[in-house]
């Protein structure tokens, strides 16, 4: 009796494993419009070339006024996302940068030492 009852659970399992992908295949044609050749409709993942040139999310913009000490002759750039400038000498290598930590910024030279801490009141502390 107990082989009989495993050929039947396993008849009836093979049954709902072939039938079940058959019974999604019309909702999963009427979502994706296998049937429509309208392009204008059709979902295509974005073009990664596209995303790195101009990405969708807004750029950060921060107010670096606060930053008084920049070395004289160094171009400068801004990071807004980490809080920080960057300076670079006129040939073009790193002169160090200024990181707002807390109440402070720290300016660090090229090696990454902290050479100057500006200390910031309490009326530049409020964004």
């Amino acid at each position: 009796m107990m082989p009989v009852l495993r050929k039947k659970w396993l008849v009836v399992a093979g049954i709902c494993a072939v039938a079940l992908p058959v019974l999604n295949m019309p909702s999963a044609m009427a979502e994706e419009g296998l049937g429509d050749d309208d392009d204008a409709e059709t979902h295509r993942p974005a073009d990664m070339h596209k995303l790195a040139t101009k990405p969708p999310l807004p750029r950060a913009h921060k107010d670096f006024s606060k930053y008084r000490y920049k070395p004289e002759g160094d171009k400068i750039q801004e990071q807004p996302d980490a809080n920080r400038l960057l300076f670079w000498t006129q040939d073009g290598k790193p002169d160090g940068y200024a990181q707002r930590r807390g109440s402070s910024i720290i300016y660090y030279n090229a090696q990454g030492q902290a050479i100057r801490i500006q200390h910031l009141t309490p009326a530049e502390m409020t964004d």
